[in-house]
């Protein structure tokens, strides 16, 4: 790391460096931890880096990454470049090269000299696995201290990757250390956003380094003046300097003398009493956002050898430059800004002419010669046509990184400077239609859906259809299309006709063709219009047959598949699916079977075989090196099986990592629908409820396009009733799907096997249901044949028209793989009711804990309170203190004691994680185990409970000290 300061000893910062020593330790420990170290500029942030790196030098390796000041042409990956490129020198190339596999192919998009990599070999996601993979190979051989220096330069690729890590690296002895001037960090910007959603989520500490006491800026001072400090001296220079220690080392320097009058002077001072010859190359090293080397700077100052040696020695000598590595940059940043600032508009621009000029001619290629700096000094050179073609440069480089966030930064400083340059499209080689085409794409995948949809709305607004190549024409319409469904729009149907319509006895494509016949074909399935889906993918398949496309072929049978098993079909469904896995060769084919055949499994009751399907793409998926990325949304597809078959633990695992991921917008409706029925599920059914609120909007606007996101709303607010006790308002929902006259979909199998619980307990209440139950009946007995007569017929008839015989037959029923597990305890609680009738006590009581123990493994809460208020009610359950009955037959852990303790108190889950030193998310797990052991359904009850003096015998204090 470079000397930032003349003094010779650290002060003042005893308590900052301690608490990083203590990260660190941690860390040895196999713990990974992040810290953000932040301040106002000149803090000293970077000093103690420095010496807490000196310190651990000997016990782990320390890789250092600037982000750079190139304004708003920031290089994509700026600071994590160099950190990868230090993480192989250490290890060695063949090492990493053992240790990745095929993962090295990805590195070599930022590391080319380690392996040569075409953007076509390799992916986003292959990328961000290969540099986590790497990251904790070298933890196996060493403790590794990565350092992000500058975080507010960071372009928004480096924050995306680095969010990455944070949420991956979950093992190895790793700690990254991010610093970040604290004044240059604006509320809303991408740097603000990344640290307010890294601190709330837990993933980032951070140390705050303030300003030095008076008794701290004295022994700096005399460190630097070697003699004592008069108060009145002292008094002089914290007046001036604030405690900063930056401020107090330049006001040091000058107390000889009067002081410069304002900052800018201030910082100007020691460059003024410079020589011409070192003021020179001083305003030259001003130009560079990175360190110089010495033949670089050489060609730049243009000084004979002899005079640049002496330039630059004094520049060295009076504290303004250092040589770090052999390169020249300066003491800090602040000084660097103060010289380039001083600069003349004229004696700027030709200054970063110069370099511009240097690097075309010198670094192509090289790590100083990037597009992105390129771009940076020909804009300020004001040499637009020159800047232009380095912006387009600098974004298709980025976007063959998979920098998209950069890359679209670029395409738009290149639309800016478009219009200031009359041939622009001969300087770039590009028409503007394609440039914004290529722009569309690059924000769509930074996840700027809004602003994709914006730019390619520009695009078709500038072609003529009757001119343009038809072929381009179509495309457009393709991606608006696709844009719209992304973020669940109406309208995408309109714009694929309009491009068949725009090929249609003009083009000959039949690939083309293939691709948007599919992409239409699947727009209908999801409307409900299945004959035309299926016609529509015949076509696409013969045309995809004769252009030799095996994967459109297999997209096609792909969506045949789903058309015809909605329709009923479901011989002819699985046999499509069985031909779309048979022609996929590439894997996006593969994974879009694998998505769409697990949901249809799924949507059957074959919950096992739909989760096998899913997981079986997890192997493609590591042997791609996308295990921890698309293989999660491959595994996050596995949640409502999994949660029917009753692991809820691994289903919230896998919510909580969907929500650490930037998904597009319909992905995230998806999740939505299964996080809504694991909140109910788990008694939290007011959170619940708020979900649904805020996202219906959404769901109701995309549910007009989309049927599956219509049932999604209808589950959800089917699960938020039942989660509050009101089946009379969950089964008006299911009887509202029932009257819809819109598309019926397979997803309505599962809310008429859930209405049979509804009606079960509106009975048991003494509501007439006769109405419901002929609805109920008549909905099942429309589907198609191959649809009735099979296990969920057997117990939703048995709920629906009760008797003690086909109760138990029920109940054997709902014990099986195919059947939801909340229907055991619903069936046996159904069938309690009628023994109890019926006097059978002794077989009600044991129907009873039978379900009882399945409601509490599930640990889901509105059963469990069902079963337990009927148990009480019949006298076949002790009405006894229920908190005794928790701590005899479930008693809390003392980590749940604490909690509940906490809970009586009033604090919420983030004061208890402060208080206990866990995170908010942990803590809620143990709020969830708290109110189901005690079986209530609120922090309130819970606190109740909490005050009787059963809950004495745990004992344990509320804080761990």
């Amino acid at each position: 790391m470079p000397p930032s300061a003349p003094s010779a000893t650290m002060v003042g910062r005893e308590v900052e460096l301690a608490i990083v020593r203590g990260f660190f330790d941690q860390v040895v420990e196999g713990v990974p931890i992040a810290v953000l170290v932040e301040g106002e500029a000149g803090i000293g942030k970077s000093r103690l880096l420095r010496e807490f790196g000196a310190e651990v030098a000997n016990r782990a390796d320390v890789h250092v990454g600037w982000c750079l000041d190139l304004g708003a042409s920031r290089t994509p990956f700026g600071p994590l470049t160099g950190i990868l490129r230090s993480i192989v020198a250490r290890m060695g190339a063949d090492r990493v090269r053992d240790e990745l596999g095929v993962g090295v192919e990805a590195l070599g998009m930022l590391l080319p000299e380690l392996n040569p990599t075409e953007r076509s070999q390799t992916s986003p996601d292959r990328l961000r696995d290969a540099i986590a993979s790497l990251i904790e190979a070298a933890a196996e051989l060493a403790p590794q201290v990565l350092v992000v220096e500058d975080l507010h330069w960071a372009d928004e690729s480096t924050l995306a990757l680095l969010s990455f890590l944070l949420r991956t690296l979950a093992r190895g002895r790793i700690l990254l250390v991010l610093t970040c001037r604290s004044d240059d960090v604006r509320r809303g910007d991408a740097v603000s956003r990344f640290i307010g959603e890294s601190t709330r989520a837990r993933l980032l500490e951070r140390v705050a380094v303030e300003r030095l006491a008076t008794a701290s800026v004295r022994q700096l001072a005399e460190a630097i003046t070697g003699e004592p400090l008069s108060d009145t001296a002292l008094e002089r220079i914290q007046e001036r300097a604030e405690g900063v220690p930056f401020f107090v080392e330049e006001i040091a320097g000058c107390s000889a003398g009067p002081l410069p009058g304002s900052l800018r002077d201030l910082l100007l001072a020691r460059f003024d009493r410079l020589g011409d010859d070192a003021r020179g190359v001083v305003q030259v090293v001003s130009g560079a956002e990175r360190p110089l080397t010495h033949p670089l700077v050489t060609q730049l100052a243009g000084l004979p050898e002899a005079r640049l040696d002496e330039a630059i020695r004094e520049a060295t000598m009076s504290g303004i430059l250092v040589v770090v590595d052999d390169d020249y940059r300066f003491r800090h940043a602040l000084l660097r800004e103060a010289v380039h600032d001083d600069l003349l508009p004229g004696e700027r621009a030709r200054l970063h002419r110069a370099y511009a000029e240097t690097l075309e001619e010198n670094c192509t290629g090289t790590d100083s010669g990037d597009p992105a700096a390129l771009a940076y000094h020909w804009q300020l050179a004001q040499d637009d046509r020159r800047a232009l073609a380095a912006a387009v440069t600098a974004m298709l480089d980025a976007k063959s990184r998979f920098a998209f966030a950069s890359a679209a930064r670029f395409g738009e400083l290149a639309l800016d400077l478009w219009i200031r340059v009359p041939d622009a499209a001969s300087v770039v080689e590009v028409e503007r239609f394609e440039l914004l085409r290529t722009l569309g794409s690059v924000l769509r995948n930074a996840g700027d859906g809004e602003r994709a949809l914006a730019v390619v709305n520009v695009a078709l607004g500038e072609v003529d259809p009757e001119t343009v190549d038809p072929r381009t024409h179509a495309r457009l319409l393709r991606d608006k299309a696709y844009y719209m469904m992304n973020l669940g729009r109406e309208g995408s149907i309109p714009l694929l006709q309009q491009a068949l319509a725009a090929l249609d006895g003009r083009v000959n494509d039949d690939r083309l063709r293939a691709s948007i016949l599919n992409q239409l074909a699947s727009r209908y399935m999801i409307a409900g219009r299945l004959d035309e889906a299926i016609t529509l993918a015949i076509e696409a398949g013969d045309r995809a047959a004769r252009a030799g496309s095996d994967d459109e072929a297999s997209i096609a049978a792909n969506v045949r598949g789903g058309a015809r098993a909605h329709l009923g079909d479901l011989e002819a469904g699985h046999r499509e699916y069985a031909l779309a896995l048979q022609l996929a060769k590439g894997t996006n084919a593969e994974m879009r079977y694998r998505v769409n055949y697990s949901d249809l499994l799924g949507l059957l009751g074959r919950y096992r075989d739909a989760v096998q399907v899913a997981e079986d793409g997890l192997a493609p998926a590591r042997a791609f090196g996308v295990e921890r990325t698309t293989g999660a949304l491959m595994t996050q597809n596995m949640a409502v099986p999994l949660l029917e078959m009753g692991e809820i633990d691994r289903v919230e695992g896998m919510l909580a990592r969907e929500l650490s991921q930037r998904t597009l917008r319909i992905s995230h409706m998806y999740s939505t629908m299964t996080r809504v029925r694991v909140l109910s599920w788990r008694g939290r059914h007011e959170q619940a409820a708020e979900i649904v609120r805020e996202w219906h909007p959404s769901f109701e606007e995309t549910g007009r396009v989309e049927r599956q996101i219509w049932y999604d709303e209808v589950m959800m607010r089917v699960a938020v009733a039942e989660g509050r006790n009101d089946h009379a308002r969950a089964l008006a929902e299911v009887r509202a799907m029932l009257a819809d006259d819109g598309p019926v979909f397979l997803h309505q199998r599962r809310l008429l096997l859930e209405a049979g619980w509804m009606i079960a307990e509106l009975r048991a209440s003494g509501v007439d249901v006769g109405e419901a139950v002929g609805e109920v009946r008549s909905a099942w007995s429309a589907q198609p044949t191959q649809l009735l007569d099979d296990t969920w017929w057997s117990i939703l008839d048995a709920l629906l028209s009760p008797s003690i015989p086909a109760l138990r037959a029920a109940v054997d029923l709902a014990d099986g793989d195919d059947v939801p597990v909340t229907v055991r305890v619903t069936t046996r609680l159904e069938l309690a009711r009628l023994l109890v009738d019926t006097g059978e006590r002794t077989e009600a009581a044991s129907v009873l804990a039978h379900a009882l123990a399945e409601a509490e493994r599930l640990g889901h809460v509105p059963l469990t309170q069902a079963v337990g208020a009927f148990s009480v009610a019949a006298g076949l359950a002790a009405a006894s203190d229920p908190s005794r009955a928790v701590a005899e037959s479930d008693p809390l852990t003392s980590r749940e004691g604490q909690v509940l303790a906490l809970i009586a108190e009033g604090l919420s889950n983030r004061q208890i994680g402060e208080r206990l030193f866990i995170s908010a998310k942990t803590v809620s797990v143990h709020v969830s185990a708290v109110l189901r052991k005690l079986g209530v359904s609120t922090r309130t009850e819970a606190a109740v409970l909490q005050q009787k003096s059963a809950f004495a015998a745990f004992g344990q204090p509320v804080v761990v000290r």
